[in-house]
This record gives structure tokens, C-alpha cells and sequence, in this order.
């Protein structure tokens, strides 16, 4: 008897604090509301133009990121304190770089991100062919037979 409550109470121990962290750390942030559809529209547009910097491959509307959450209620609240989308493009270039636009300009600072797929592109393409190439020209050459050298070792090995 005393063994099963010993371990009941160990395994209460164990999960205490699973229980404890379990569930939503903190309390949800209040949605984003707009009294002005038009806002509403250039926030979206804005939203999905913009990169979430921690995932990456997401923009702010896909993101449940914090930091995503963070830039979206900043260009809410910069549309509605009557800024342009493009003010709003601006500041966060200014602020993050290009790389939070999901269209970077071309430029001097994001040739390589243009450019690069398209070099390591050939790149593979050449090596690729360079690889082929080789093995048309190992099959072509006659590797069965020996050389002179060879043919006096192999010679002296079969006489010992």
C-alpha cells in the first residue's frame, strides 16, 4: 500500500509542471479594428506585401510570429494616423531593409538576391555537364588493359 502512494505521488511530482506550462502563456492580444474600410484594404495589401523577418518565407498576415504581430499593429497604426502605404513601405525599409519586401528593388544591395538563384543555376548546370562529359570519356578509354609496369608485378607475384 505504502508503494502505491509513494508512487502516485511521484507521478503527481512528474507532471505538476507540465500542468503549470501548459496551456497559452499569456493573454491574446485584442484584434485590430478599422473604422475605415479603405484603411482596412491598405492594411491588408501592406500586410501581404511585407515579410514576417523571423519566419521568413511568410508575410505579416501568415505569420503568428510576435515580431509579425508587432509590425502589423505598427503599419495599423501608421495608416491610421493618415500615413501613405508608401510612407509606410518606407519606414520599414528604413527600419528592417529590403529583405522585408517580398519584391525587393533591384539594386547595388540586392543584385545577389536577384541574381544568385540564376548563377548557382549554371553552376549546377555545369558541373552537371562536366560530370557527364567524364563519364563519356572513362567509358571510352580502355582501363582493362596493363601496362607493361603492371604486367612485371603481376608476373612477380604469381611466381612467388
Amino acid at each position: 500500500m505504502k508503494k502505491s502512494k509513494v508512487l502516485i505521488l511521484l507521478f503527481v511530482f512528474c507532471l505538476l509542471p507540465v500542468l503549470v506550462f501548459a496551456g497559452p502563456q499569456k493573454a491574446p492580444k485584442p484584434p485590430i479594428v478599422f473604422e475605415n474600410s479603405q484603411v482596412e484594404k491598405d492594411y491588408l495589401e501592406l500586410a501581404k506585401q511585407l515579410r514576417c523577418l523571423v519566419c521568413q518565407n511568410q508575410n505579416l498576415i501568415d505569420s503568428n510570429a510576435d515580431l509579425a504581430d508587432d509590425l502589423r499593429r505598427e503599419v495599423a497604426k501608421m495608416l491610421k494616423q493618415g500615413k501613405s502605404k508608401k510612407q509606410v513601405t518606407d519606414f520599414m525599409v528604413n527600419r528592417y531593409g529590403d529583405f522585408v519586401l517580398y519584391n525587393p528593388p533591384l539594386k547595388s544591395t540586392t543584385w545577389l538576391l536577384w541574381g544568385g538563384p540564376f548563377v548557382l543555376m549554371f553552376i549546377g548546370i555545369f558541373i552537371l555537364l562536366k560530370k557527364v562529359r567524364s563519364g563519356r570519356q572513362d567509358r571510352h578509354t580502355d582501363s582493362s588493359e596493363l601496362s607493361d609496369q603492371e604486367k612485371q608485378k603481376l608476373q612477380d607475384i604469381l611466381n612467388k
